[in-house]
Formats: structure tokens, sequence, C-alpha cells
């Protein structure tokens, strides 16, 4: 068996490997194999296979690893669309309660109902939103913050 299709099996195993461990190493050192196994290919000796096997695993591990640990580290992306909305304030422009109501958030009106079925929330109120539900928006009312105590002289 040629040396070339030696390395090109090398490199469908320690492939498949990788699929099944997410380690990007096995990955890696697929690739040089199948660099290997290219050189053999193209009538290049073994010692030449197994410099460019080599060289084409360090140059990975030494240089892609850290690129692609890093990116798999990475905070996720920016929330966007309504999970952008969460956490949100809005501010009441028809008077809301466990059913209806409507807010003004993010520059857009929304309908809204307040997350406390008895509660009613009136008109000009700061609602925080919760959660959105298909297209309303679950909200509870933004409590005033208390006055702060200062001892008397």
């Amino acid at each position: 068996m040629p040396a070339w299709l030696i390395w090109i099996i090398l490199a469908v195993a320690l492939g498949v490997a990788e699929a099944l461990t997410l380690t990007f190493v096995l990955g890696l050192v697929a690739v040089a194999a199948l660099v290997a196994g290219l050189l053999g290919a193209i009538g290049l000796p073994v010692v030449v296979q197994i410099i460019g096997f080599a060289a084409t695993s360090a140059a990975g591990i030494i240089l892609v690893r850290p690129i692609m640990q890093r990116q798999m580290r990475r905070e996720p992306d920016a929330r966007s669309g309504t999970a952008a909305l969460v956490g949100r304030s809005g501010v009441v422009i028809q008077e809301v309660d466990g059913d209806r109501g409507l807010i003004k958030l993010a520059g857009e009106e929304w309908s809204a109902r307040c997350i406390d079925e008895d509660l009613v929330i009136p008109i000009g109120a700061h609602v925080d939103v919760m959660e959105i539900d298909g297209a309303t928006a679950v909200v509870y009312p933004r409590e005033a913050l208390p006055e702060p105590h200062t001892p008397e002289s």
C-alpha cells in the first residue's frame, strides 16, 4: 500500500474522531495528514511527507487553535429582535391591566399586559418589560426609588 494512501486513511480517521470529540486538535492533525498524503500523491519521498505533516500540524496547533479557542470563549452576540426588548423600560400610553393596554417602547407602540393580573397601571407610569409574548409586552410598573434618609442634626 502506498504511503500517500495511508496518510489519506489517517486523515479520514482523525476527521471522524474530531467530529465525535470536537477538540479542534484532531481536526488540525487530520488536515496535516491530508497535506502529507497530497505530498505523497505527487511523488515526493516519505521524509518530505513526514516533514510536511509535522510542519502543518505545528502551524495548525500554534497558529489556528488559539484563534478557534478565542472564538469559542467569546461572549454571545448581542440580543436582537424582541429578545432585546426584555429588560427595557417603557411608558404607559393607555391603561395597562392583566389583559390589555398600550405602552411606548423603543420608540414604538406595543400592546401590553401586566404580569400581575390584579394590578392596573395608569397612563404615564414607567414600566419594565419582563418578557415578550407574541406581539405583547408583559410589563411590571417601575417603582419610584425611596427618598434617601438623611439623619437629622
